[in-house]
């Protein structure tokens, strides 16, 4: 068995592979790297083999895993799903683009990410690349806020943030199944469908240039359907159980299998960068452990998510980077390999992630926030990560305190103990909020007055 290595990124003291030493900023030509990036929905931390799960067989991604860099503490930008989206798709926090801090739900047609946001696809376009997009969009559903509006050369896969896996319908019996810009119906198993028209995409893309294939897939989202369950009446949408969850993860796991073996089977994959991971925590029936918390909260299990690198020969291989991460730091990273630029009236808030999991720079203390409203725009929680120590002020004004390193599950709220501590990290939470309220967000706000509840949460 592989040994694995726990450097905390300092390969470059110790590792016994030779790495090819990465250019600073990559030339736009077809030599540049191909960029992979398959997203899961709703994943448990613990819900990999790699990262513990007893009851979960994937050999896939412990296959990637041990064949490049494990994240330990990789976090997501939101504990629901298109903030998360928003923050990877403008390289920023989800905050400054307005309205974008909760999951869009059936019914909001005015909420999405707008066409004017410098994206990543748009950026990496304009570097040369082929961009496509085969899985879960969950940025808008009118046509200004589509996948191609965005700069994607080619889409497919559903608007919204969950459809039924076999007649991709959403819970609403709205059809929500798109090729490029148009409405279309299929028959299959919609992780297989994904998949599909990604190595279709693959097959039919200029092989003169580089490629950027981002698979946002909807599994392991409600509803829980297996491969096997077509015949099955989905009458809830959150109805299911463990066993039905592990299996959903399961062809998700094979999915990815058949994404890697193709950039095997089609001599790509010594130029291919490939990250996996998820959106958010898991739900109802993951496994977040080591941590507490699930979707939607801001304890650990919300928004600390599994994490994988691989690039045979630029990256090392079986190794453990405790470098603290979020979302958006892999769209610096993207950008700064594909010797891209950001545009110079929107500066990154993520950071370039190739000098400390390449094992060129060992890692370095972060301060990342976070902030939870409602859908109808109301605060909850505002958090803090600042070195190990973790700040979560409720809209009440309750703080809880915890230090990261010595209670993950964030078990001994210290806020008592330390409350110089609590003081300052709640500045931090003022000023950051300062910085990244816009203009668009009460807009947004008036906006949705009128809008009744909705009736299920994301």
């Amino acid at each position: 068995m592989r040994k694995i290595l726990s450097i905390g990124c300092l390969v470059f003291l110790a590792i016994a592979v030779q790495i090819r030493a990465a250019p600073d900023k990559a030339p736009a030509t077809s030599t540049s790297p191909n960029i992979v990036f398959i997203l899961a929905d709703d994943l448990g931390f613990g819900d990999l083999g790699v990262y513990g799960a007893p009851d979960i067989r994937t050999p896939n991604l412990d296959r990637l895993a041990a064949r490049g860099v494990k994240f330990t503490q990789a976090y997501a930008n939101a504990s629901v799903c298109t903030p998360t989206r928003t923050a990877f798709m403008t390289g920023r926090y989800q905050q400054r683009v307005g309205g974008l801090e909760t999951a869009i739900h059936p019914g909001r047609m005015h909420l999405g990410l707008p066409a004017s946001e410098p994206t990543l696809p748009r950026l990496l376009g304009a570097a040369g690349y082929t961009t496509l997009i085969s899985g879960k969009w969950h940025l808008g559903y009118l046509p200004e806020f589509y996948p191609r509006a965005h700069g994607f050369d080619h889409f497919f896969g559903l608007l919204s943030g969950n459809h039924n896996y076999f007649t991709h319908r959403e819970n609403n019996n709205e059809a929500d199944l798109f090729l490029e810009d148009a409405p279309v119906e299929m028959n299959g198993y919609s992780t297989h469908l994904i998949t599909r028209h990604a190595l279709k995409f693959l097959d039919e893309r200029p092989k003169d240039r580089p490629f950027f294939l981002y698979v946002p897939h909807n599994s392991p989202h409600f509803p829980y359907q297996t491969p096997d369950d077509a015949a099955k009446v989905i009458t809830n949408f959150q109805d299911g159980d463990r066993a039905t969850y592990a299996r959903m993860v399961e062809a998700l796991d094979s999915a990815v299998g058949e994404i890697l073996d193709y950039l095997v089977r089609n001599d790509l994959e010594q130029n291919t960068l490939v990250i996996f991971t998820s959106d958010n925590g898991g739900d109802k029936f993951a496994r977040n452990e080591p941590f507490s918390g699930k979707k939607t909260t801001y304890a650990e299990g919300g928004i600390r998510v599994p994490a994988i690198a691989c690039w045979p020969g630029r990256l090392p291989a079986g190794v453990m980077c405790d470098q603290v991460a979020i979302t958006m730091d892999w769209t610096a990273t993207f950008l700064g390999l594909a010797g891209a630029e950001a545009a110079p009236n929107r500066p990154l808030d993520g950071m370039d992630l190739w000098p400390v999991m390449s094992g060129k720079t060992a890692p370095v203390a972060r301060t990342l926030f976070w902030r939870n409203r409602t859908t109808r725009g109301a605060l909850l929680d505002r958090v803090v990560r600042d070195g190990d120590w973790k700040l979560i002020r409720s809209a009440a004004g309750e703080a809880k305190l915890y230090h990261l390193v010595t209670d993950p599950g964030e078990r001994q709220n210290l806020a008592t103990m330390e409350p110089a501590r609590v003081k300052r990290l709640g500045e931090l939470i003022d000023a950051w909020e300062q910085a990244v309220e816009p203009p668009l967000y009460q807009r947004e706000l008036d906006q949705m007055k009128g809008f009744p509840p909705p009736a299920r949460k994301d």
